[in-house]
């Protein structure tokens, strides 16, 4: 009892608290669309921050001997983006910043020059103003040059003539501050060569980076070209090889077997992967009708082929894409078997026409509940400005033909 009571008057420690897991940080990865190289949002988020006090953060380091721009170098050369297929983009125009930032200096040049000229200790062919001014001008137009040949290469929303136009412009930066620097010439005829060199050493360090550039893009055209070469090899062997394999195959097995359907995709993919290459997000009607006819072939008993010809702008987003697929949809549920897919684009519009051999149907003859044929066909097309028709094919089976008058009548 009194044991009791002691353990009652005298509780025990309590307890220990669970302790807390440490919230993990995110990781340190630079955004593939920032502003200038994405260093200190990645920062920032990394150590739950606020961006703008990470670039004051750099700003104050800059006056602690210049510790701010080499960490800054440090972090942009170590942390790496984030995962991803798209080039990084950057929304400011460092490459123009910089470079106007030349241009604008150059009246600050004329002005040291000409107060500088009227000094006597000038005769000795030395100004440390002027050195640094030159200095400066220097290093901006070469940083900016050099940002368009080495950054903004990969950024395809610049366009091709960007640094072709930012060079020159740095260039002819670099030629006026050489121009500027000539006339320093003292009686024994000594040029003032720091203030010379300068520009001169910027003007070889921007060709040196156009050459270079220009190097890389031929050693990338060498290696594609190689690689071309190769893959049309590859093709050329299994043209003769796995793809006639295949296709015996299909022809053996007939349309509706099994054997026939997994041999007419496995021939798709590898034809996609010997000769199509890598296909675009917004494909082509033909593009987008193959890639459907696979899709089917996969899911019913029917070998479609589509065959096109001529030029169209008509997308795969359009309303006769749409109706397209859903005539081939309804060839290879009802029909069956072979289904031919003819697309044919000209200055009048567009056609396609989708036929197969099964038994056919009459439309009117089609329950007025039913409304795929009429809504989803006939009627997609009407009210996207085209027509369509469906009618029995002479050689039996339904034929399917949708036109619309111009490319950009059916987008939808």
């Amino acid at each position: 009892m009194s044991s009791a009571l002691e353990t009652a008057v005298h509780p025990g420690p309590p307890p220990p608290r669970p302790t807390r897991a440490a919230r993990a940080r995110p990781m340190l990865e630079r955004r593939r669309d920032c502003l200038v190289s994405g260093v200190s949002p990645a920062l920032a988020t990394h150590l739950g921050v606020g961006a703008g006090g990470i670039r004051v953060l750099f700003v104050s380091l800059a006056f602690v001997g210049g510790a701010g721009p080499l960490l800054y170098l440090w972090l942009w050369a170590l942390v790496p983006w984030q995962p991803g297929r798209e080039a990084p983009t950057r929304r400011a125009p460092i490459a123009w910043i910089l470079v106007s930032a030349g241009v604008a200096a150059l009246p600050v040049l004329l002005a040291v020059l000409a107060i500088e000229a009227r000094d006597a200790w000038m005769s000795r062919g030395f100004s440390p103003v002027l050195i640094l001014v030159t200095a400066a001008i220097s290093a901006v137009a070469v940083a900016g040059g050099c940002w368009a040949t080495f950054v903004d290469r990969r950024d395809v929303s610049r366009g091709t003539r960007h640094a072709v136009v930012v060079r020159a412009v740095s260039a002819g930066v670099l030629v006026v501050v050489a121009l500027l620097a000539l006339p320093r010439i003292d009686s024994d005829g000594i040029v003032a060569l720091p203030a010379l060199v300068l520009p001169v050493v910027g003007m070889l360090a921007l060709a040196g980076a156009t050459l270079a550039n220009r190097w890389r893009e031929l050693s990338g055209e060498r290696v594609r070209r190689i690689r071309e070469e190769q893959r049309s090899a590859m093709a050329a062997h299994l043209h003769d090889s796995v793809l006639q394999t295949l296709a015996l195959i299909q022809n053996t097995a007939g349309a509706s077997s099994e054997a026939a359907r997994i041999a007419r995709a496995q021939e798709r993919e590898l034809r996609a992967w010997l000769f199509d290459g890598e296909a675009h997000a917004d494909s082509d009607l033909p593009t987008d009708l193959r890639d459907h006819a696979a899709a089917l072939e996969l899911d019913f008993a029917a070998r479609i082929d589509v065959v096109s010809a001529g030029l169209s702008a008509e997308r795969a987003s359009g309303e006769l894409a749409a109706a397209a697929r859903e005539a081939m949809l309804n060839a290879a549920r009802h029909a069956g078997g072979d289904v031919s897919v003819y697309i044919e684009g000209g200055a009048r519009g567009v056609d396609v026409w989708v036929r197969d051999r099964g038994p056919g149907f009459d439309v009117a003859a089609i329950p007025d509940d039913r409304l795929g044929v009429r809504e989803s066909i006939v009627g997609r097309m009407r009210r996207a400005g085209g027509g369509a028709t469906v009618r029995p094919a002479a050689a039996g089976g339904t034929e399917v033909h949708l036109h619309v008058g111009g490319a950009g009548d059916a987008r939808g």
